[in-house]
């Protein structure tokens, strides 16, 4: 009885293929399943889940359709393979996915029904360190219609699955591209005609750059979208530098020290949806 009761509580462990990473959760899972942009290994799929029955035969189906072997665990081993974070009773076994090179955001390919005279934005992140804000800010970005993402590799946090998780799994399929120069890349964006606009928590912290709010931004040219650690006052000094305007978020009362600015998340979603709306009005 005490062997067998040493066996049940024996961690949980599993040799994984080298190079591999646990990603975790419905929709990170199903997405990285149905796209080609990493290598799968294994699917593991939590034990007699019955009320989940249809979702967990969707995932078998898929994993068959890409001849990815299904295994059926138990919760806790599940809990082992991703160490804790909320899988839904799903994790999947896979490669990292990994930036893409700048060479490739300058090709012409934009996605469905745009033409070269579309108002491009691309959201340029500097130094975001935390992956549930930075999935958080992808997430906003791919739904409000951001055409691409550029992060600098300085002391950025990598797609990760915790990334991926709290994109609800928009990483899988939202290109997000990376350089280890952000100023040469906004100098050169600059001199092809591009407006760098930075993003800033108060007036008074820049200057020799303009700032407004974000409710007067208007632009007619395609536009680089800067964002730093905490609603833009993370942004470097070389950067502040390099922008043509700095955006700021009104709020809407009298604010107490110490909870005057917003978390980076929330306040791209606010720039984002403030900037983005013009395209959609002007039926770009």
């Amino acid at each position: 009885s005490k062997s067998r009761k040493r066996m049940e509580q024996k961690p949980f462990f599993i040799e994984r293929t080298k190079g591999s990473e646990i990603v975790f959760g419905v929709a990170p899972c199903s997405l990285a399943l149905s796209q080609s942009r990493r290598d799968l290994f294994r699917l593991f799929l939590k034990q007699g889940s019955s009320s989940r029955r249809l979702l967990m035969n969707e995932f078998v189906l898929q994993a068959v359709a890409r001849g990815v072997p299904v295994h059926h665990v138990k919760g806790r081993e599940l809990n082992a393979l991703c160490r804790g974070q909320v899988h839904q009773g799903v994790c999947l076994e896979a490669t990292p996915l990994r930036f893409k090179s700048l060479k490739e955001a300058e090709k012409p390919d934009l996605g469905d029904g745009e033409s070269p005279n579309h108002h491009l934005i691309w959201l340029v992140l500097e130094g975001v360190q935390d992956p549930m804000n930075l999935g958080a800010v992808l997430r906003s970005a791919y739904f409000l219609g951001v055409d691409r993402v550029v992060m600098s590799q300085r002391n950025s946090c990598p797609l990760t699955p915790t990334v991926s998780k709290a994109s609800s799994g928009a990483v899988e399929v939202f290109d997000v591209y990376s350089t280890d120069d952000l100023q040469s890349f906004l100098k050169a964006k600059s001199a092809e005609g591009w407006e760098v606009v930075g993003t800033v928590k108060s007036p008074e912290e820049v200057e020799n750059v303009p700032v407004i709010s974000c409710s007067e931004f208007q632009w007619n040219k395609p536009i680089l979208v800067v964002i730093g650690r905490n609603e833009g006052d993370g942004l470097s000094l070389e950067t502040q530098l390099l922008c043509h305007r700095m955006l700021a978020i009104p709020p809407g009362r009298v604010l107490h020290p110490g909870i005057e600015s917003l978390n980076v998340s929330v306040a791209t979603g606010i720039l984002l949806h403030s900037i983005c709306s013009q395209k959609l009005r002007r039926g770009d």
